[in-house]
């Protein structure tokens, strides 16, 4: 399962948000720095309303989300790349993750301690980034130093590496993570192994207060966040209420839908940022309906039939025959297997097909 991993500052609401998206108290939330040490690891539900209305399709009681996972790690300070703080230990929990949630402040309060002294969102990004950005620049120093011989006496391997290192090393020296260089999908391939923090899918949760959830929009924080990453990192933020999502942990789903009325939201921040967590892992999800259950099954971006149907059971890919498939909006419309099947739109498959998100698919096999 492939792991989303929480980061930011101390005291900004990681440790909320964690138990917010894992529906538990696992993680210590307190208004002092470092409350985080040991990093809390829990499995997330992808909220998908398609499953529901395909229950009803399906006359079901049984629906399984599809999950990803999701780190809490604790917060970095400046000079965390030096061991500041509890720095090298946490940038390490920070590179086994697939991809970040850099969770950012957006709100002021005077009760809540902030590590620097003051609210300044797009600073508190730039000194996370800096940190992960330095620690990268050391690794492909002194990878680029290990390869330096081989690539010297015309290895191949050695040359390639060395072409892409020289590519990362002057845009991390500029202060810019690893994400913005430009290689092509070969070089992407060759830079995996370096495992470099700045090259992760990056997301950005602005955390507002309770009362600027439905006004978020204007919230000046923000903006600028949105303004800045868009800019300068090419990556997307998502707007969440970290105490609004730790209450809601506590309510049955109706009582929740009323809490977020009331306050003028349709919708928990925390799914937004759970779909968009997925997506960012590029991840799609294909699902498989009957009377017994409508489950979602997790795929990466470009999976043939056969890989899906590797991910329910190694045999389903090994002795792969065929797919059954129709897409989800062409099922919904036509109500049934049956009425999709005589309007032509219920399909077969083979090897080559590449599975799109939302297909509904029942796979034939023979071991």
């Amino acid at each position: 399962m492939l792991k989303a991993g929480i980061v930011g500052l101390p005291n900004v609401g990681k440790s909320t948000l964690f138990n917010a998206v894992t529906r538990t108290r696992k993680a210590e939330a307190a208004n002092y720095p470092f409350c985080t040490i040991d990093p809390n690891v829990g499995i997330v539900t992808v909220p998908d309303e398609r499953m529901y209305v395909l229950q009803g399709i399906a006359k079901t009681s049984v629906v399984i989300p599809a999950a990803i996972e999701f780190v809490d790690i604790a917060g970095l300070v400046k000079g965390a790349s030096q061991g500041e703080g509890l720095g090298n230990k946490f940038l390490t929990h920070i590179r086994e993750v697939d991809a970040i949630v850099q969770v950012v402040r957006c709100f002021d309060d005077a009760d809540i301690h902030h590590v620097t002294g003051t609210v300044d969102p797009v600073r508190d990004i730039e000194i996370i980034n800096t940190e992960l950005v330095l620690c990268d620049l050391e690794a492909v120093k002194k990878r680029l130093e290990k390869v330096a011989k081989d690539a010297k006496r015309g290895d191949k391997t050695a040359l390639a590496d060395e072409a892409v290192l020289k590519k990362l090393e002057p845009v991390l020296d500029s202060g810019k993570p690893a994400l913005t260089v430009k290689l092509t999908p070969e070089e992407r391939a060759i830079a995996k192994p370096f495992f470099l923090l700045t090259d992760k899918p990056t997301i950005f949760a602005c955390n507002v207060k309770e009362s600027d959830l439905a006004t978020a929009d204007q919230n000046p924080y923000v903006l600028k966040v949105r303004e800045y990453v868009k800019t300068h990192l090419a990556c997307e933020a998502v707007v969440i209420s970290a105490q609004i999502e730790s209450d809601l942990v506590d309510l049955s789903a109706e009582e929740a839908k009323d809490f977020l009325k009331e306050l003028g939201v349709t919708e928990s921040g925390v799914g937004v940022l759970i779909r968009a967590t997925y997506h960012l892992l590029g991840l799609r999800t294909y699902f498989t309906a009957g009377e017994k259950e409508v489950r979602a099954w997790t795929i990466h971006v470009g999976d043939t039939a056969p890989k899906a149907a590797g991910v329910i059971h190694s045999d389903f890919e090994r002795g792969f025959i065929k797919a059954e498939t129709v897409a989800y909006d062409d099922l919904v419309k036509c109500g049934s297997v049956a009425a999709a099947r005589e309007k032509g739109l219920y399909r077969m498959e083979g090897k080559e097909y590449v599975v799109k998100d939302g297909d509904v698919l029942l796979f034939k096999f023979n071991v």
